[in-house]
């Protein structure tokens, strides 16, 4: 499916892990926590605002269709409450437990889904076998495909996206490409960036690395390879 992830931008658009939008070194656990509430906010928050644009569009001509995104809207809207829930619950508790509601890999198939009922028909592919996975690696995986999706949402202007995940002995690669504008990301103070800089994070945490770029042909291309050791 896809070759090993890597970093080969060119070295002014590199940000090293571990900062924040080029900014100086920030505690783990506040990069952590800074990364967990943009990814949950910014792809809750992208969703419904599609969502919405949708069903304004179609209320007066198609009721139906204008419900149906209400509705969406909704699930979208209690599902990122339940997820800040449960971060909140970890800051608060320290309770090991809690972790264990976080999201994981077998959830990606609703993040393409909720792609697709926003707009931009969102196919996943699963390659090799299943397999149970570290729950950090489970959650970075996630968290790259909601994040890949959310910036395919707001800044691509695509049609279609493919989600494809690569279950191999000591890794998991993961891969989200778009038919959209493919604008390169630069390393700005933007969300965009601030996205695409948590999402090299989450890799670089797991002794992995990720690619974000566009195509010459068109679109955007997120690849990740994540190590199944768990982190380091």
């Amino acid at each position: 499916m896809c070759e090993p992830a890597r970093y080969d931008e060119p070295a002014g658009n590199r940000i090293p892990a571990g900062s924040w939008a080029g900014q100086e070194a920030l505690p783990a656990d506040r990069l952590q926590l800074a990364r967990e509430l943009h990814d949950v906010v910014a792809s809750g928050l992208a969703t419904i605002a599609l969502q919405a644009s949708l069903a304004e569009r179609v209320l007066a001509e198609n009721p139906a269709q204008a419900l149906i995104a209400l509705s969406d809207i909704r699930r979208t809207s209690r599902e990122a409450l339940d997820e800040l829930q449960t971060i909140l619950g970890i800051l608060r508790t320290a309770d090991s437990r809690a972790a264990e509601k976080a999201p994981g890999a077998t959830r990606i198939g609703a993040l393409a889904s909720a792609a697709t009922k926003a707009g931009v028909l969102t196919d996943l592919t699963v390659l090799g076998e299943r397999q149970l996975l570290p729950a950090e690696v489970g959650l970075a995986a996630y968290r790259i495909v909601q994040e890949s999706l959310t910036n395919v949402l707001r800044h691509s202007q695509a049609t279609s996206a493919n989600v494809r995940l690569a279950y191999e002995p000591d890794r998991l690669l993961v891969e989200v490409q778009d038919d959209g504008v493919g604008n390169d990301a630069s390393p700005s103070g933007h969300s965009h960036s601030h996205g695409i800089l948590g999402m090299r994070e989450r890799a670089a945490a797991l002794g992995g690395e990720l690619e974000a770029r566009a195509l010459p042909q068109g679109g955007f291309r997120v690849r990740a390879s994540l190590p199944l050791g768990g982190s380091r």
